[in-house]
């Protein structure tokens, strides 16, 4: 039988300049639409699986075509609420080469920032649930979408299901001092907790020893103990830690650690190079949940996340529009990139 997911968070209207265009060079901008959870909500539909995505839209045209854009890749959206006035909007401007990429938000007031508890039935919600996924980016949105937050985490926990948290901090939404008090109390829900080089610092004060992410180095052994320092506090049965190394805008080094309390696994590091990285941590964890979801051993869990992952950065988009085969194919070491025929 498969198994079913919720991702729960915002969907948002991505507005790009074409290409390489600053937004002050721009006259048009590309349309598509995406977001934390939706995002991975999305690749794991591509993979088979039953996932359904879970906020509030506004019943109008834009509203609906956000649901669409969901739709079209099979996922479930039938708990998604409709009321409020607006779809969230983010303005991205790629980076290239030394300059950096800019996000720009325009989301306050959107219809999941103002939405209450009462818009969402949990009991119904999680039916027949084997698995919960949300980031750190929706708690951000307000005090009454943290406190949905954590209602959702309470009934998932009574009900066994498995939930995982991608702490994703965005210093444009909430200060540290914030996020480190209400993910602290929703992070005590949490059985998989997904992190970047940066996050576990931010959000409660870990830090990696001899890693400087603005220099490209990452240290292994510096995070094994951020890894062990957040089962410590939270008893996470697995933590995972993307490891980025930015060596440009259009190059990184890519590569992730798996921790499950006993063993740390690393994946095999890719060096990438980047047509649009928005959602590479969200195809992560992803490919970390269904993983994790189809049994695999964890050095194949890690491997088959971070193959998920190298993927989704050449991909235009925040959708990762993969299948299991073609991350099976890389996991595996075929990454020539060689014509398919």
């Amino acid at each position: 039988m498969s198994k079913k997911i919720v991702t729960f968070g915002e969907i948002m209207l991505r507005l790009a300049p074409e290409g390489y265009y600053r937004f002050v060079q721009a006259d048009t901008y590309g349309a598509t639409y995406g977001g934390g959870e939706a995002n991975v909500a999305v690749s794991l539909a591509n993979y088979g699986l039953d996932a359904a995505f879970v906020t509030k839209l506004p019943t109008h045209e834009i509203g609906q075509a956000g649901v669409n854009s969901l739709r079209r890749f099979g996922v479930d959206t039938s708990l998604i609420t409709r009321g409020g006035d607006r779809v969230g909007i983010y303005f991205l401007e790629k980076g290239a080469s030394q300059r950096p990429s800019k996000v720009i938000y325009d989301r306050a007031g959107s219809s999941i920032a103002t939405a209450t508890t009462k818009d969402f039935d949990w009991n119904k919600i999680f039916e027949g649930v084997d698995w919960f996924h949300f980031t750190g980016i929706t708690p951000a949105l307000g005090d009454n979408v943290a406190e949905i937050c954590l209602e959702a985490c309470k009934a998932a926990k009574e009900r066994n299901i498995t939930i995982s948290c991608d702490l994703n901090y965005r210093n444009k939404l909430w200060s540290k001092e914030k996020a480190g008090k209400v993910m602290g109390e929703l992070c005590h829900y949490v059985d998989v907790v997904i992190a970047n080089e940066e996050d576990a610092s931010d959000v409660f004060g870990i830090k990696a020893a001899n890693t400087d992410v603005t220099a490209g180095q990452v240290n292994h052994e510096g995070y094994k103990d951020v890894a062990k320092q957040l089962v410590e506090r939270f008893n996470f049965s697995k933590v995972a830690i993307t490891l980025r190394g930015s060596l440009s805008a259009n190059d990184n080094n890519w590569a992730a650690m798996l921790y499950d309390g006993k063993e740390f696994y690393f994946s095999k590091n890719y060096l990438i190079h980047i047509v649009d990285r928005v959602g590479g941590g969200d195809s992560f964890g992803a490919g970390l949940i269904y993983s994790t979801l189809n049994d695999y051993e964890p050095q194949e869990a890690i491997e088959f996340a971070v193959a998920a992952s190298c993927l989704k950065h050449s991909i235009e988009g925040d959708f990762n529009q993969v299948s299991v085969d073609e991350v099976k194919k890389l996991a595996g070491g075929d990454a020539s990139g060689r014509v398919q025929r």
